[in-house]
């Protein structure tokens, strides 16, 4: 099976790094063409050149409308029979409006949304949640486990997309509960490393505190997870918890906290800058 990554972000390299270790990756397109030169593939000037040449397209971007727009694209050229997997975070509507159009080329399309952070797609230990049809995903799934370390089939197209908004409204809670009890601690005059280190342990232990604890409570909030890129995830889950009558008030108050950072011009920095509004 030959393969090719769109989008080379953050989150896209990793990816791509560990199908090109597994010996899948045989092309690659990024807006910015410098970011291709690593993986020692062919880099294409177009999606639509890229599509035309392998079976199975990964798709790697930050919003709903690239994803339409690359999804145009490469309609044009992909063969019938491919498969695409959008591993994006969008709305399971545009995964429907994407997976509508490509099956009019006899193309399947898979909604796969990933957790993980950067640190899980250098590693290849992704979450991968999977909307879509279920024989397309077993055809792919080698290719999808040399990224990611639990792929879980959760239902029809957009289901994926579903899941994934599930994990970013749960994604707020914990840093607001993080960031919110560490300023606390360090309130308390307590030794940082130690309060991190022993409730790591515990019933509280999570992996936001276990890998952005420390750092966040230095001051240095390099990204794994941009927070814009959080607050453009939420408001997809306002408009849906909208639309069903769903109650999520802690992702309401972190769109509320993440806008106040971004008026600062914070908003490329980790969502552990949410530090800034509880530290002491």
């Amino acid at each position: 099976m030959k393969a090719g990554m769109i989008g080379l972000g953050a989150m896209g390299s990793g990816m791509a790094g560990n199908l090109a270790k597994a010996g899948y990756l045989m092309a690659v397109y990024n807006r910015t063409a410098a970011k291709t030169a690593e993986f020692n593939v062919p880099a294409y000037s177009a999606p639509e050149a890229l599509a035309a040449e392998v079976d199975i397209v990964l798709i790697c971007v930050s919003a709903d409308q690239d994803v339409l727009d690359i999804v145009e694209a490469i309609a044009s050229t992909i063969k019938p029979g491919s498969i695409v997997v959008d591993t994006s975070t969008v709305s399971s509507e545009t995964a429907k409006k994407a997976a509508a159009r490509l099956a009019e080329k006899q193309v399947a399309f898979l909604d796969a949304p990933v957790s993980g952070g950067v640190e899980g797609a250098k590693n290849g230990a992704l979450a991968m949640m999977i909307g879509g049809d279920a024989d397309a995903l077993e055809q792919v799934r080698p290719v999808l486990e040399a990224m990611a370390a639990r792929i879980i089939h959760m239902g029809p197209t957009g289901s994926g997309q579903a899941t994934k908004a599930v994990n970013q409204v749960m994604c707020a809670g914990i840093d607001q509960a993080v960031t919110e009890a560490l300023a606390f601690a360090q309130a308390q005059g307590l030794a940082m490393d130690k309060v991190i280190n022993v409730i790591s342990g515990g019933a509280s232990g999570n992996w936001f505190l276990q890998h952005r604890g420390l750092t966040m409570t230095q001051g240095a909030f390099a990204p794994g997870f941009k927070l814009a890129l959080h607050h453009k995830d939420l408001k997809i889950c306002q408009k849906m918890a909208a639309q069903t009558g769903a109650f999520i008030p802690l992702a309401d108050m972190t769109v509320t906290d993440y806008e106040k950072l971004m008026a600062e011009g914070y908003g490329d920095e980790d969502i552990s800058a949410l530090y800034r509004l509880k530290k002491p």
